[in-house]
C-alpha cells in the first residue's frame, strides 16, 4: 500500500481519539497537540519506551494473547508523541476484563481473533502477530472497511469491539489493569484526578501538575480516608 494512502489513515491515532469525546475534550483543554500518524509509523521518540511487561493471562490463550498484543500495538502505536497501547498494557486490561465486566464478549474475542489470524494467513502468508507492521495495518484496514471475510457477524463489528476496548485500556484508571505508568493520561495531557481546582487551574494559565494516582488509591475513596472503601 503506498505511503500516505487514505486507507492507512483510516485507523490513525486521531480517528481513535474521535471515538471518545471526553478524551478529545481533555486534549483540547490541556493544549495537547492533535496528531495524525499512520498505523505503520514506527517509534520516532528520541528515548525509546521500555518494552511493555508481559503478565500471566487470566482469560485468553497464549496464542490469543500474542495476537491481541500485536493488534493494540498497531491501533494506538508508539510514536514521537509517546508510548501507545502496548506500553499502556491495553491487552492486559482486555484480558482481565474478559473475566469480569466484559465476559459477555469472550466468545466474540475467541471467534474474532481466530478469524483474524486465518484471514492474515490467507492474505499475507502468516498469522497476524508474525506480519510486518505494514501488513498488520493492511489487515486491520480490511477489518475496518468490512472487506475481510470469515467474521461473525462481520469484520467491521469485531474491529469496532477491538478499537473500543483498546481505547478503554489505554486511557482508563490504572486500577482496571491498563494505562500503565499513566502513559495514556500523559498522551492526552490529562493531569489526573482533581478534588479541588485552584484559581490558576481555572485560568488555565499554567499547565497543571500531574497527579499520578488511581482514584481508588486516593484517601477520599478508601476506608482510612472515611469513604465507603474499595476492595480490589
Amino acid at each position: 500500500m503506498p505511503d500516505g494512502s487514505d486507507d492507512r489513515r483510516q485507523v490513525s491515532r486521531r480517528n481513535l481519539f474521535k471515538q471518545v469525546g471526553v478524551v478529545g475534550a481533555a486534549a483540547a483543554l490541556s493544549g495537547a497537540p492533535v496528531v495524525e500518524p499512520t498505523l505503520a509509523q514506527t517509534t520516532a521518540a528520541q528515548t525509546p519506551a521500555a518494552p511493555p511487561r508481559r503478565e500471566a493471562l487470566e482469560t485468553l490463550t497464549a496464542a490469543e494473547g500474542d495476537t491481541l498484543e500485536a493488534i493494540v500495538a498497531r491501533l494506538i502505536p508508539s510514536d514521537a508523541n509517546g508510548p501507545g497501547a502496548a506500553e499502556a498494557r491495553a491487552a492486559h486490561y482486555i484480558d482481565r476484563a474478559l473475566a469480569g465486566p466484559l465476559r459477555a464478549s469472550r466468545s466474540a474475542y475467541a471467534d474474532g481473533l481466530a478469524a483474524l489470524d486465518a484471514y492474515a494467513q490467507a492474505k499475507k502468508g502468516a498469522p497476524f502477530a508474525k506480519l510486518s507492521a505494514g501488513d498488520q495495518d493492511a489487515v486491520l484496514t480490511d477489518l475496518e472497511k468490512n472487506v475481510a471475510t470469515g467474521f461473525t457477524p462481520n469484520a467491521a463489528t469485531f474491529f469496532t469491539l477491538l478499537r473500543t476496548h483498546t481505547i478503554q485500556g489505554t486511557f482508563c484508571d490504572p486500577y482496571y489493569g491498563g494505562n500503565a505508568n499513566f502513559v495514556g493520561w500523559d498522551l492526552i495531557g490529562y493531569p489526573g484526578i482533581r478534588l479541588a481546582v485552584s484559581t490558576d487551574d481555572q485560568r488555565m494559565a499554567v499547565k497543571p501538575k500531574p497527579v499520578r494516582e488511581s482514584a481508588y488509591d486516593n484517601v477520599t475513596f478508601t476506608i482510612k480516608g472515611g469513604g465507603h472503601g474499595h476492595q480490589p
